[in-house]
């Protein structure tokens, strides 16, 4: 049941972030162009995979990519809170799917479970 509340709790923050994004009227294209863009933390496990998993992590989790959000709001920057939603509906699909936060020990183990 836990797993399936976290999945469901991805799913929202998902339809959140896209809902805010559409009512703020951003570009779709930039949407669509940034949206696997945290992905690329991944090349942190060329290095070794507690490096990858740091890194990985990061950029996984609300922690940045909400301060991206509140930043944009308090400085009225549209760019920055556009990449900030951005951000947060990427985690919030990741969830959906069953993408969660790495363990050091291999690249599949995360907390949701082994992709």
């Amino acid at each position: 049941m836990n797993k399936v509340l976290l999945h469901l709790e991805g799913l929202a923050v998902l339809a959140l972030s896209v809902y805010f994004y559409n009512h703020l009227d951003f570009s779709w294209l930039l949407f669509f162009v940034l949206l696997l863009t945290p992905d690329l933390s991944m090349f942190g496990y060329a290095v070794n995979n507690q490096v990858g998993a740091i890194i990985y992590n990061l950029f996984h989790t609300y922690i940045l990519a909400i301060g991206f959000v509140l930043i944009g709001l308090i400085l009225s920057n549209s760019l920055v809170l556009a990449i900030g939603l951005i951000w947060v509906a990427h985690i919030g699909m990741d969830r959906t799917v069953g993408y969660g936060l790495k363990y050091t020990t291999e690249f599949k183990d995360t907390h949701l479970n082994r992709v």
